[in-house]
C-alpha cells in the first residue's frame, strides 16, 4: 500500500528513483524542520541527521550546498578556500527559487539546478543516516555512501 506524498515529497521519491536508489520517502506527523526535531521524529542520533545547507556566494551569487552532520556548524571558511570567494546568506526566497524547495525542507537532492556541493566527512561514521524530503515532515533514510552518488559533491571536512 504506497502512502500518497505531498507534491514536494513527491519531487524528491521521483529523483530517487530516476538514480536507480530504492529508497523510500516518507512523511512524518512531527516537523523535522531542525536536526534535533530530526532525530526526536525518527529516534536516532542528531549527527545522523543531514542537512542540506544553501549558502549564496557574494559576488557570483551562486548557490552551494552544504551538506553536514546534523551535529556539525559549518566553518564558513573553509568553504570560502575551496571556492575562492566568499560567503553570504541565501535568504529563503534566494533558497526556494534556486532549490524548488523550502527551508526545513531541502533535500540533498532533486533541485532546480545543479548545484556545486561539499559533503561532510563526519556523516561517514554512520551505517545509516537520515536526510530531509522536501518538506519539513518529510524524510528519507540512506547510507552515507548514497550521497557522493546522488549529489555528485566533494567530501570535506567542514568544521
Amino acid at each position: 500500500m504506497a502512502q500518497s506524498l505531498s507534491s514536494s515529497a513527491q519531487k524528491v521519491q521521483n529523483a530517487l528513483q530516476k538514480l536507480g536508489l530504492s529508497l523510500q520517502v516518507i512523511e512524518l506527523p512531527n516537523s523535522t524542520r531542525t536536526a534535533v526535531e530530526a532525530a526526536q521524529a525518527i529516534g536516532c542520533e542528531v549527527g545522523q541527521i543531514v542537512k542540506s545547507l544553501i549558502f549564496k556566494t557574494k559576488h557570483s551569487e551562486r548557490p552551494i550546498l552544504v551538506i553536514a552532520s546534523g551535529s556539525n556548524r559549518v566553518n564558513e571558511k573553509t568553504i570560502e578556500v575551496l571556492i575562492t570567494e566568499p560567503l553570504g546568506k541565501a535568504d529563503a526566497e534566494f533558497v526556494r527559487q534556486r532549490t524548488g524547495f523550502v527551508i526545513g525542507g531541502v533535500p540533498p537532492l532533486g533541485h532546480s539546478e545543479a548545484l556545486e556541493t561539499f559533503i561532510d566527512e563526519d556523516l561517514f561514521q554512520y551505517d545509516e543516516i537520515w536526510a530531509a524530503a522536501g518538506t519539513p515532515h518529510a524524510v528519507f533514510r540512506l547510507k552515507p555512501d548514497d550521497l557522493p552518488r546522488m549529489t555528485n559533491g566533494r567530501i570535506i571536512k567542514i568544521k
